[in-house]
């Protein structure tokens, strides 16, 4: 789930213990939330993971690129030169971090958890992280059949 600065820390701190390769964090804040945690979460992603990809997680009223635009600065003073994406769309944001992994990497992909929709202004629309990698993961030849 992941959708905390404490628990995004404490996940990827965890993640860091165990992969050989490098961290890639996928992630993003729910709109019509808290504000001020936007940055700190953006801070503590660039402070543990050697990419980050910025995305949409539950936009709502809120514009995802506005929202975006508030995490940035966070992952900025975290990251210190490591490299970061921003992709609005959360499936390319998935597909993009799968396609980028190489053999020993992990993808973190954070805030949604169990969730199997994303909330767009007033809909609710049919999402989940996990059938998205499935997907990215089957388009590249691998994963189940």
């Amino acid at each position: 789930y992941a959708h905390t600065p404490d628990s995004l820390e404490n996940c990827l701190k965890t993640v860091r213990e165990f992969v050989q390769g490098r961290i890639i964090t996928v992630f993003g804040c729910g709109g019509d939330r808290d504000q001020t945690k936007r940055p700190l979460m953006g801070e503590v992603a660039g402070r543990y993971s050697d990419l980050c990809i910025i995305t949409s997680d539950n936009p709502r009223s809120e514009d995802p690129e506005t929202i975006i635009a508030q995490i940035v600065p966070g992952v900025e003073k975290g990251a210190v030169g490591k490299p970061f994406l921003t992709l609005v769309d959360r499936r390319a944001a998935i597909k993009q971090a799968i396609k980028a992994a190489r053999e020993t990497d992990v993808v973190v992909i954070a805030g949604k958890g169990h969730e199997t929709y994303q909330l767009i202004g007033t809909q609710v629309l049919p999402f989940d992280d996990r059938q998205v990698a499935l997907e990215a993961l089957r388009e590249m030849g691998k994963g189940e059949s």
